[in-house]
């Protein structure tokens, strides 16, 4: 592709240079899709208020995200599996946002482990933490975050059980993969994607490594699922409270009374999200329940927003109904799995120059002024 100036473009060629399996679990959702669908039309329709001769010369685009400075107001949301998009794909992605100074999550799920990101980056990263069954397991993630200086502990609340994503079953995606006929012919058919994995530094999933050690030779999908725990309640969040001693996200909320609890609990902020469509599928959009969390909080906590966000654009029309950043997943997922870190550089300067673009049109020079007056 000759020019590459969005992420669609992006998307197309990680399509194209990613396994099938690999690149559907990035980009598809639960059920039948329609709140992945939702996620964007919703956003789409909100509309800017075009404004004129407001002199646009001097813009400031960076803004403090959960007690940090970023370029902008964007975060790398955490996502599973990274490092099958390409060979060492979280350490790729996380030099990118440093390199640009915005936030980077790692996922529990990752495949590049909390000590593999920490040894390759020097600025801190956040960590996100699912809850599992092993509680004892869940606490030693939190203390290695804690020893790996991650400024921030994003726990995510949304998954009390698998949701059914019908792309992967009929992909055969399996964790880890296992090699057939048909996944070894398009493996081979990617080799810039088989070569990165072949050099990478990690092949399976880093952060559990050694919960599997101690599941006596159990599959780790069925490991897996046997950690998910449909029992979780809001005292698993106060216990997690308890132990982690810096700023706490709490993700996965769409309702305010939600919301409310969890600030109650000690939550510094909150992700309105619905997993990016990969969960409960009829789930209202982020961008259409946002107004109502934000409105619950009163300024007593971060509002931030995911799910859909696919360009900077995006971030004035979240900022516009409240949300202090977005986070976006499958936009770096594009950029690693098409470029490797260059790929995610790109799609950060891609998202950063439409945020600034906008503002422009939109008559906005400072981001802290922005509200739902630049709405129609």
């Amino acid at each position: 592709m000759r020019a590459i100036n969005s992420i669609a473009d992006l998307r197309e060629l990680a399509r194209r240079r990613v396994p099938r399996a690999f690149f559907e679990y990035v980009d598809r959702g639960s059920y039948d899709e329609v709140t992945l669908a939702r996620n964007r039309t919703d956003l789409d329709a909100l509309r800017f208020r075009q404004r004129v001769l407001r002199d646009a010369s001097q813009q400031n685009l960076a803004t403090p995200i959960v007690g940090r400075n970023a370029s902008m107001p964007l975060a790398l949301a955490p996502a599973g599996m990274g490092g099958f998009i390409r060979g060492n794909g979280e350490i790729l992605a996380a030099r990118a946002a440093e390199a640009c100074g915005v936030p980077f999550c790692l996922s529990t799920v990752s495949i590049c482990s909390i000590e593999d990101v920490r040894a390759a980056t020097s600025a801190p990263f956040w960590f996100q933490l699912y809850i599992l069954r092993d509680r004892e397991y869940t606490h030693e993630l939190i203390a290695r975050a804690a020893a790996a200086g991650c400024n921030a502990l994003m726990l995510t609340v949304d998954i009390p059980v698998g949701a059914l994503r019908r792309r992967d079953a009929k992909n055969g995606l399996t964790v880890p993969p296992r090699l057939t006929l048909g996944n070894a012919l398009d493996f081979a058919r990617r080799p810039r994607w088989a070569w990165s994995m072949l050099t990478a530094k990690r092949r399976e999933f880093g952060n559990l490594s050694k919960a599997m050690a101690r599941a006596h030779g159990q599959h780790f999908s069925t490991w897996v699922q046997s950690q998910i725990d449909p029992a979780l309640t809001w005292d698993d969040v106060s216990e997690v409270r308890a132990r982690w001693p810096g700023k706490l996200i709490v993700k996965g909320i769409l309702d305010p009374e939600d919301a409310r609890r969890a600030v109650e609990l000690g939550a510094d902020a909150l992700v309105v999200s619905n997993h990016g469509g990969r969960q409960l599928d009829g789930a209202p959009s982020t961008i259409s329940a946002l107004p109502a969390v934000v409105e619950a909080m009163q300024g007593r906590a971060e509002v931030l927003l995911d799910s859909g966000v696919r360009c900077g654009q995006d971030i004035l029309r979240a900022r516009a109904l409240g949300a202090s950043a977005v986070l976006a997943g499958r936009a770096w997922l594009y950029g690693v799995g098409a470029m490797g870190e260059q790929g995610v550089s790109l799609a950060l300067d891609i998202i950063r120059r439409e945020l600034a673009v906008t503002m422009a049109l939109t008559g906005c020079n400072d981001l802290r002024a922005v509200d739902r007056s630049i709405l129609i």
